[in-house]
């Protein structure tokens, strides 16, 4: 009888979180169209971006694909087109790792589009060496954070010239483990022995909280916000970059748990399109839900703005 049930509890409980999880994600209802609006998202190409990106052009919106690979982005661009029957759905090239990448995207998007209704930034990576791009700065944090910075900060007058516009920071909830030095921004005092990946990551997701709490102050009354979120833990190649021993060996436990690419999307959806959050600005949010950012750093406003001057120094705007 014992053996009965404890055999019963083994193959009954992984249904019932599996079914909780499932029941508990957050499903954007927002039937609103975007005729006439003009999107960007960035990484648009794969996993949410490219589910977030179709739903969006599904609604009608000229959706502008900001991606580093040619061939992925058109890939992207032709199946959404084809999914949607949408055909203002564009590749433009960016690369986050170059500054360069980026003045040259906002420059092309300043001079060829008349509006900018929302900004996705959704591009990120997870497994980054300890290594520096062309402008001096980490990869993991040029690329997760510094490259969006200083996009957002270049696309601010078309956006404000377009409110009301929104700036969506896609994040993680991996942010309560970052733990921002502004003494250690660029990775100064780390060593080979000391550099972990994770760090890192945690770090650049807490510095995307941070940015649209500061982003929020800065746009008061301008009708244009800022907000951040959790996807929640989605199934897409990033995982598999994660290349630790003991995490790899339940990969395929995980894996029942996690989100689909679509089911990941659906906040940044909600964010993009519900008259729900049309004046919510500086706020986090969870499966469609406003949530608490996690840690005393992720609702520090003091830290964002000296993490927004910090920036802008690292970026070459100062």
């Amino acid at each position: 009888m014992i053996l009965l049930f404890l055999f019963l509890f083994v193959v009954a409980a992984p249904i019932i979180i599996w079914t909780y999880f499932r029941l508990t994600s957050g499903i954007c209802k927002c039937s609103r169209h975007l005729v006439g609006k003009v999107v960007i998202v960035t990484g648009g190409n794969a996993g949410i971006g490219f589910e977030t990106a179709k739903d969006l052009a599904e609604r009608g919106a000229r959706v502008i694909l900001a991606c580093r690979d040619e061939g992925r982005g058109t890939t992207a661009r032709d199946k959404i087109i084809s999914a949607t029957g949408n055909n203002n759905v564009h590749y433009r090239h960016l690369d986050l790792a170059s500054l360069n990448s980026v003045r040259k995207f906002a420059q092309d998007i300043l001079q060829n589009e008349n509006r900018l209704d929302i900004l996705i930034n959704n591009a990120g990576i997870f497994g980054s060496d300890n290594v520096k791009t062309e402008d001096g700065l980490l990869l993991g944090m040029q690329v997760n954070h510094f490259g969006p910075f200083l996009l957002t900060f270049l696309l601010l007058p078309l956006l404000k010239s377009s409110s009301p516009s929104r700036i969506i920071n896609v994040s993680s909830v991996a942010h309560a483990e970052g733990l921002l030095d502004l003494k250690n921004l660029n990775a100064e005092k780390e060593t080979e022995k000391t550099y972990l990946k994770r760090k890192i990551y945690c770090t650049s997701k807490l510095c995307n909280i941070l940015m649209a709490v500061e982003l929020s102050n800065r746009l008061k009354g301008t009708g244009v916000t800022a907000n951040s979120l959790h996807p929640g833990v989605v199934e897409t190649d990033i995982l598999d970059d994660i290349n630790v021993k003991w995490f790899q060996l339940l990969l395929p436990l995980i894996k029942l748990y996690t989100k689909s690419p679509w089911e990941g999307a659906q906040t940044s959806i909600y964010l993009a399109v519900s008259p729900e959050v049309s004046e919510v600005s500086g706020k986090y949010f969870i499966d469609c839900h406003l949530s608490n950012a996690f840690g005393k750093q992720a609702q520090d406003s003091q830290l964002a703005l000296k993490l927004w001057e910090a920036s802008e120094i690292f970026v070459g705007l100062k």
